[in-house]
């Protein structure tokens, strides 16, 4: 009895709610809803716009391929004259003669200042006399000899007497020779500030005299390069000072390392050229390794962690981590060993700010 009792509670409650509402109140109902349903779509879109941004990272890619590496040892040197040299008087002295000027082209033995060698020259002419009169002596003593008349010792005594006197006067002469500066090579008269009647001493005062036309460029060398550097290696010379540069072999190592500097002497032979001079400052790019067909990327691109060293490449759209090994590492670009294949879209700029898998956006790309 009981339980028809509520059945019919029930029934009447059921019928009640489902009385049919106005048509006013209905669409109060309708609009709030969509009001309800807007508002959570507004929500969800701006939580997933968020999420995208956070997965989606600008980059900059580079076309990976395959081309010729060269590593340089880069050091610096200066310009050198193969036969520049200063000239200095052998002896004290009064300059009494000055024959060349600055710029003057000048030949190997040529005089270029005279000093006061008057007392040798009086003593060169009473030596020259004495010379005369030995000469007479032998000669008269010669022509006796071979008439047989007189003695052997006379005739000797006559001829060391000659022989002396002449040996006296060349010993002079050589003596006022050092009175003198002369050129030993052929050249230009490159500094000379000398004055007539300036008192000069040997080791001072000099006259540098230059040949411009064999000059070369002489550096040192780090030790560590000692097995990668040789005689006949090509090298590329840069001249910064005459904004100029050319291709050369190295001529000369040296294969004495410097207990000092540990470093060693190394030469290149430069064409003639009258933008070049003795001093100037030479940068040496020295080839001391070249590879073809190597994969070449720029260093900025590579990462680095604890494990080894790795890249980012762009495979459709997302970042795929690929370790590699690094080789020589040159002007900003490094050859990859293994790791990294020709056709690779490399990731350069933003490849410290993604992890693997994260979405990509390439803004440009490079090397196609």
């Amino acid at each position: 009895m009981k339980k028809i009792l509520y059945l019919t509670a029930i029934l009447f409650l059921a019928a009640c709610s489902n009385k049919p509402k106005d048509s006013a109140t209905e669409l109060a109902d309708l609009k709030k809803q969509q009001a309800d349903l807007n508002a959570k779509i507004a929500t969800l879109q701006t939580a997933v716009g968020k999420k995208d941004s956070v997965k989606s990272t600008d980059v900059s890619t580079y076309t990976v391929k395959s081309g010729n590496f060269t590593n340089y040892v880069q050091i610096q040197g200066r310009i050198d004259a193969q036969d520049n040299v200063t000239a200095y008087s052998q002896s004290a002295g009064i300059i009494t003669a000055i024959y060349v000027k600055t710029g003057q082209h000048v030949s190997r033995g040529q005089v270029l200042v005279q000093l006061d060698n008057s007392v040798l020259n009086q003593n060169i002419a009473q030596a020259q006399t004495q010379v005369n009169l030995n000469r007479t002596l032998f000669e008269r003593q010669k022509n006796l000899w071979d008439q047989k008349i007189g003695t052997e010792v006379q005739f000797l005594q006559a001829q060391t007497a000659l022989q002396s006197s002449i040996k006296q006067v060349s010993s002079l002469k050589e003596q006022a020779d050092m009175y003198r500066i002369t050129s030993p090579i052929n050249g230009s008269i490159d500094q000379m500030d000398l004055k007539l009647g300036q008192v000069i001493s040997p080791g001072t005062n000099g006259i540098r005299i230059v040949n411009a036309d064999n000059l070369k460029v002489k550096a040192d060398v780090p030790e560590s390069y000692s097995g990668s550097v040789n005689q006949g290696d090509k090298v590329l010379v840069l001249f910064p000072d005459a904004n100029d540069s050319l291709k050369a072999t190295v001529t000369f190592a040296a294969k004495v390392i410097d207990q000092a500097a540990r470093s060693f002497a190394v030469e290149i032979k430069l064409p003639h050229t009258k933008e070049l001079r003795p001093n100037m400052t030479a940068i040496l790019k020295i080839a001391d390794y070249s590879h073809n067909n190597s994969i070449v990327i720029p260093i900025n691109a590579i990462q680095r962690s604890e494990s080894g060293d790795y890249v980012f490449v762009n495979a459709n759209g997302f970042a795929k981590k690929k370790t590699i090994k690094v080789g020589a590492t040159y002007g900003g670009q490094s050859q990859i060993l293994s790791g990294l294949s020709a056709g690779d879209q490399l990731v350069t700029e933003g490849a410290s700010e993604i992890e693997d898998g994260d979405k990509l956006k390439v803004l440009t790309a490079s090397g196609n």
